[in-house]
């Protein structure tokens, strides 16, 4: 009498929750999940070169004698570029997404920039008018955005599910705030150093993320 022995293969239910493996929940990125280097480097640029010119030629006893309108400008420029960028991360998530509500979301925080942005012109510039106070922009300016952007990281990296992103966000938005506390030209070394060194050490953890192997979610 023989015996036969039956080999059962395991079958894997890829449409099961647990087997899908979630874009940036620590084992490397996944569809819909996108490279942020080109972001995090352009607005640490700008928190850098603007915040850094403000910090060093204001005050006191400033320690550069620079043109009123530099650090403004190399703020303005560095947010206007890592805007288009973060909005072209937000585009390119929304077209590697596979879910008609993923998509959606996309759609939804690459608009959310430019809205926030202007938002935040409105609200800077009604202040300024209303309390006659001209200087206030070169305070709230700085902090605001900082502020906004964090705002901004947060839902993105929540969305997403990229702990990476939703911890600078949170970092951003509360040392922004912070900051606030100090006045010039103290509130200008922390946008320079709290915030520059965190995209800095964002850039490059961004890096090894996107290098990581990716696996299998396990339940």
């Amino acid at each position: 009498m023989s015996v036969t022995t039956a080999a059962t293969t395991p079958v894997t239910d890829t449409n099961h929750p647990t087997a899908a493996r979630l874009p940036g929940d620590g084992t490397g990125p996944g569809p819909g999940d996108v490279d942020n280097r080109a972001t995090y480097i352009s607005f640490g640029l700008a928190y850098l070169l603007g915040h850094g010119s403000a910090a060093v030629s204001k005050g006191a006893t400033p320690l550069l004698d620079l043109p009123g309108w530099l650090p403004m400008a190399l703020l303005g420029a560095g947010l206007a570029v890592g805007t288009v960028t973060a909005t072209a991360a937000a585009l390119r998530a929304q077209r590697a997404a596979a879910e008609p509500d993923d998509v959606l979301s996309g759609k939804l925080l690459g608009a959310a920039w430019v809205t926030a942005f202007a938002a935040l012109f409105l609200a800077i510039t009604g202040l300024t008018a209303t309390l006659d106070l001209p200087d206030v922009q070169s305070l709230l300016w700085p902090t605001g955005s900082g502020f906004v952007v964090g705002l901004l990281y947060i839902a993105e990296g929540a969305q997403r599910r990229n702990l990476l992103h939703y911890g600078l966000g949170t970092w951003l938005a509360l040392t922004s705030a912070a900051a606030l506390l100090l006045g010039s030209p103290g509130l200008y070394w922390v946008l320079t150093l709290a915030g520059g060194g965190a995209y800095a050490l964002a850039a490059i953890l961004e890096r090894r993320r996107l290098a990581a192997p990716t696996a299998p979610r396990t339940p």
